[in-house]
C-alpha cells in the first residue's frame, strides 16, 4: 500500500466497531444511535471524568470535528499517564488511537505517518492494559491489516492478535479470523467463521459482526451476486431490525439490480434507523429517484446529503455533481 492510499485505510478503520466503553447505556445508546450532541452535553455536565473524556472523544470522532479531536487529546493523554499500568487506562488510550487515527484522514501527507504511528501505539498499549478488550484488538487487527509497512501494517502481527485470544474469546477470536480471510479475499472462510459466531450479549461483538456481515454482503454486490448479497442484507435487517445496514444493502441491491421502487422504499426505511447518518443513504436514494424520474426528490435528498458532516467526501463530490445535472 502506497502513502496515498493510507488515508482510505485509515477511513476504514474509523468506520470500525463503535466501541463498548461507555459504562452508562444511556451514553452508549446515544453513540450508537449518532446523537453526538446529547452525549457531549451529558458528558461536558460530569466534568473532569475519565468516562466523560472517553465520550467526548468518541463523539468527536463520530461528527469529525477538528477542533473537538485536537480538544480531546490532553484529557485522555492524562488518563493513560495516571495509571500506566492500569486496565482501567485502556479505554482511554483506544478512545486516544481513535482520536489519532481520524486526524490522519485529513492531514498533509508529512503529518499522516507521524498520526498513523501514534494510532497503532495507542491500539498497542490498550490491548496491553486489557487484552480483553476487544474494540481495541479489533482495531488494531484492521490497523495491521490495512496500514502499509511502512507505517506499521503488518499481516504477521495482526494473526498474532486472532492466536491470543482464541482460549479467552473464541467467539472474538473467530472475528478476527474472518477479518483476516477477508483481507486475503478467502470469503468462503470469511463466511464461515462469521456463520458461527455466538455473540450473546456481547454489544461490542454485535456491531464487529453486523460490520463484518455487511463487508461480506457489499463484496457479493460488486461481484455481481445479487442473491447471495439480498441473502446477506435481508439477515441482517432481520437479525438488526434497529439498524440502517440491513435496508440499506438491499436498497443498494435493488438500486445495482435496475429495481428502482423497491431501492427507493429500502432506502428511506434505512433513512430513520440507527446508524443512518454514517452511511451515504441518501446519496444512494438521489440516484434511485433520478433513475425514477423525481428531480425534486432527488434534488432533495442529495442536498440534505452534502451537509452530512459524516459522509465520505467521495460521496459528497458525486452528489454534488449529480446535483449539478439536476439544476
Amino acid at each position: 500500500m502506497t502513502l496515498r492510499l493510507l488515508p482510505l485505510a485509515l477511513a476504514l478503520l474509523a468506520g470500525a466497531a463503535q466501541a463498548d466503553l461507555l459504562k452508562d447505556p444511556q451514553w452508549q445508546g446515544w453513540l450508537d444511535a449518532g446523537k453526538t450532541a446529547d452525549l457531549v452535553r451529558a458528558a461536558k455536565a460530569k466534568g473532569d471524568d475519565d468516562q466523560a473524556a472517553v465520550a467526548l472523544a468518541l463523539a468527536a470522532v463520530d461528527d469529525n470535528d477538528g477542533a473537538r479531536l485536537e480538544a480531546a487529546i490532553p484529557a485522555l493523554q492524562a488518563c493513560v499517564d495516571k495509571r500506566p499500568t492500569s486496565a482501567n487506562s485502556a479505554g482511554c488510550a483506544y478512545a486516544l488511537g481513535r482520536v489519532y487515527g481520524q486526524q490522519a484522514m485529513t492531514a498533509s501527507v508529512f503529518k499522516m505517518p507521524g498520526l498513523a504511528t501514534k494510532t497503532k501505539e495507542q491500539f498497542v498499549k490498550a490491548v496491553e492494559l486489557d487484552p480483553q478488550l476487544f474494540e481495541a484488538r479489533t482495531g488494531l487487527t484492521q490497523f495491521y491489516l490495512m496500514a502499509p509497512g511502512f507505517a506499521g501494517g503488518s499481516t504477521a502481527k495482526a494473526k498474532e492478535l486472532a492466536v491470543e485470544v482464541q482460549a479467552r474469546q473464541p467467539e472474538q477470536a473467530k472475528v478476527l479470523r474472518a477479518l483476516l480471510a477477508m483481507n486475503d479475499k478467502d470469503w468462503t472462510s470469511a463466511e464461515r467463521e462469521l456463520t458461527g459466531v455466538k455473540a450473546g450479549d456481547d454489544h461490542a461483538l454485535q456491531r464487529e459482526l453486523r460490520g463484518a456481515w455487511t463487508r461480506v454482503g457489499f463484496e457479493h454486490m460488486e461481484q455481481k451476486n445479487f442473491a447471495k448479497a439480498r441473502g446477506v442484507f435481508e439477515a441482517l435487517q432481520r437479525d438488526y431490525p434497529a439498524h440502517a445496514a440491513g435496508p440499506y444493502g438491499l436498497g443498494r441491491t435493488a438500486l445495482e439490480q435496475g429495481q428502482t421502487d423497491e431501492a427507493i422504499k429500502s432506502l428511506e426505511r434505512a433513512r430513520s434507523l440507527e446508524g443512518a447518518e454514517r452511511l451515504p443513504i441518501d446519496h444512494r436514494l438521489g440516484q434511485a429517484l433520478i433513475a425514477k424520474g423525481d428531480k425534486a426528490g432527488a434534488k432533495a435528498a442529495l442536498e440534505r446529503f452534502v451537509q452530512n458532516k459524516r459522509a465520505n467526501p467521495r460521496n459528497v463530490d458525486d452528489a454534488k455533481k449529480l446535483l449539478a445535472g439536476l439544476a
